[in-house]
């Protein structure tokens, strides 16, 4: 009898558990039939794919993204500096009537591997200046700690640099006001790979929307490898979701060339599960 499927199952929900755990969850629900394909299980060693196999979501063609030259870090900062100074400065749309403070995003700032886009700064982030510091943000630091990243390592920005009013959702004129500072942000930043978190910044970026449809799926933007993902607020409210929110960042680390971390192979700090 042939076990592979039933193997390759209990691989794919282990890999979850684990992803579950660095995002600080200690219990899962688990249906009947997947009890049962665990018990009936018998431990096998791992077998690698046969070199060159194309996968079914095309990620085998997908080549390595090499770093780019950056800027030296003190340029790089100076000249996001100048942009944020710039979107303090934006009348364009109606958003900066209401505001207390811009969140241009903060991170490295020279060539990072990651640059994670969000829609809009929360009450929160706008009372501190900084880019997911609520509570979708401490389940982003989790999410890419589980990457084996810490923040400082990477960059996280947001669309629009200004909170819409009632933590609605930015508008598309909104977010067309905004994006020149965000493009601006990356000719500076230069990621290798950008994650867009959600729907709205889907459409800010891609100018398409369907996140469910969307999601896992490659694209470009300012000619850099683009990867669709849920939203950390999503993933809050809908956890069931965050096996299919991991598969989108482990098709991240594959084009970067990176393996993925054992949860006993990470060095702590802001990534640690708590």
């Amino acid at each position: 009898m042939n076990n592979k499927p039933r193997q390759t199952l209990v691989e794919g929900l282990i890999d979850h558990l684990r992803f579950q755990r660095e995002c600080g969850d200690v219990t899962v629900e688990l249906e009947p039939e997947t009890v049962a394909a665990l018990a009936a299980c018998k431990k096998k060693p791992r077998t690698s794919p046969p070199a060159g196999k194309p996968r079914a979501d095309g990620s085998a063609t997908a080549a390595p993204v090499a770093p780019a030259p950056g800027r030296k870090p003190a340029a790089a900062a100076a000249a996001l500096a100048e942009i944020a100074a710039a979107a303090a400065a934006c009348r364009k749309c109606a958003l900066c009537r209401e505001r207390t403070t811009v969140v241009p995003g903060q991170g490295n700032a020279s060539s990072p591997d990651v640059l994670f886009i969000g829609e809009a700064p929360g009450a929160e982030e706008d009372r501190q200046g900084l880019a997911f510091v609520g509570r979708a943000g401490q389940l982003l630091t989790k999410m890419i700690g589980a990457m084996g990243y810490t923040r400082d390592e990477i960059f996280i920005a947001n669309i629009c640099k200004c909170r819409p009013p009632n933590n609605r959702q930015p508008a598309v004129d909104e977010m067309a006001a905004c994006l020149p500072f965000l493009k601006a942000q990356i000719a500076v930043i230069r990621p290798r790979v950008i994650v867009a978190m959600g729907n709205t910044a889907i459409l800010g970026l891609l100018g398409s929307s369907g996140i469910t449809r969307l999601r896992g799926i490659w694209s470009m933007f300012e000619g850099i490898p683009l990867m669709p993902t849920y939203h950390p607020a999503y993933l809050l409210r809908f956890p069931s979701v965050k096996r299919e929110a991991w598969d989108d960042l482990k098709k991240v680390l594959k084009r970067l060339d990176r393996p993925v971390p054992a949860p006993d192979a990470k060095t702590g700090g802001e990534g640690s599960a708590p």
